[in-house]
């Protein structure tokens, strides 16, 4: 079983004047955010670019593994996650995550290709706990 995840974030501040930090536990990545950096495009990330980040190299590596078991490993795979967030009763909430991905993968047809994506975006440990979320989209493209 892997070790817990961590993650750390650092406020200094009001809202509407405040910075942070925030890094991951493995120490791969440190980046400042803002409430500019998150709801206008100020440079800097925010908690939903990090869970898009998440969602996607979930799901490419949930649809590497599906795709290997079923015998037809793939080549490469290319995903985007984007996220929507909008004020929802005066609450800032997901409303939407569109999953889009290439992939090229020798000896698979449309056919199943499209149903392995399916599994891998139902089944990815991302997506699971995204699954408040109202709307998650797939749009899966299998290349040649």
């Amino acid at each position: 079983m892997p070790a817990p995840r961590t993650a750390t974030a650092r406020w200094e501040g009001s809202i509407g004047d405040g910075k942070g930090t925030m890094a991951f536990g493995s120490g791969a990545y440190e980046g400042r955010y803002s409430a500019p950096s998150r709801f206008e495009d100020e440079e800097g990330t925010n908690p939903e670019e990090l869970i898009a980040a998440a969602h996607a190299g979930c799901f490419s590596m949930a649809l590497s593994a599906a795709l290997t078991r079923a015998g037809t490993p793939p080549t490469d795979i290319d995903t985007t996650a984007t996220l929507h967030i909008e004020k929802v009763d005066e609450a800032w909430t997901i409303t939407k995550i569109e999953l889009a991905t290439t992939a090229e993968v020798p000896g698979i047809d449309d056919a199943a290709f499209q149903e392995t994506a399916a599994g891998a975006k139902a089944n990815c440990p991302v997506s699971r706990a995204l699954a408040g979320v109202g709307e998650v989209t797939l749009t899966a493209t299998l290349k040649g």
